[in-house]
């Protein structure tokens, strides 16, 4: 049985990642606004996907792997904070454009808003860090079989990760809307956002803890 506290640790935990802006929350918003929330539902199912797979590698043994080849690991969380910084700059860059303020971009088909969801979500630096080494965290060896704690706590991120990503989705438009009428909050809120995400940067590149082993 897994305990309360790391329930509790792992929802804290969650809800504080999902509302730091990333690349889930810039991909999920940009197609909400320009191709409608039908669009933004169908990336989150992408999106959602994404956490299976990193739930089921993760307490199958992936965590393992990047014990054995802590190089990989290195690469995996650099190659997500260049990303993080990547994003950083196309806000805080003159000229920026807020992840909110509409623009033109090609109507994608189901299929390719699925796909761009889940690939957006495997590659995202915060989720495979929450995975590798926080989730980890919580699991108690006195509390019995660790492998169902694993999921049983992967589950709980996944379910306060997609509530609050759907409650961005259905609430994009409407948030496009009210910035694009004031736009020196629409300013704010894109340096707010470059700000966050480089800081993220930061701390993902300068980063020192190991994965934990699980399963």
């Amino acid at each position: 049985m897994v305990e309360l506290s790391g329930v509790l640790g792992v929802a804290l935990v969650a809800l504080g990642m999902v509302l730091t802006p990333g690349p889930n929350m810039i991909y999920l918003v940009s197609r909400s606004i320009t191709q409608g929330r039908r669009a933004g539902v169908v990336s989150l199912g992408g999106v959602a996907v994404g956490f299976l797979v990193y739930l089921l590698a993760t307490n199958l043994g992936l965590s393992v792997v990047f014990l054995a080849v802590p190089e990989l690991y290195v690469a995996v969380k650099l190659a997500g904070a260049a990303y993080l910084a990547y994003l950083a700059w196309n806000a805080l860059r003159p000229g920026g454009v807020s992840v909110f303020a509409p623009e033109e971009l090609p109507h994608d088909s189901s299929r390719k808003l699925f796909t761009m969801g889940l690939m957006t979500n495997l590659l995202n630096p915060k989720i495979a860090i929450m995975y590798l080494s926080l989730i980890p965290q919580f699991i108690s060896l006195e509390a019995g079989n660790v492998l169902l704690q694993g999921f049983l706590l992967g589950s709980v991120q996944i379910m306060v990760a997609l509530t609050v990503n759907l409650g961005i989705v259905l609430a994009a438009g409407a948030i496009a809307v009210f910035l694009a009428r004031r736009p020196s909050w629409l300013r704010a809120q894109r340096y707010l956002m470059g700000t966050a995400l480089g800081l993220l940067a930061v701390s993902v590149a300068t980063d020192t803890s190991a994965p934990a082993a699980s399963g």
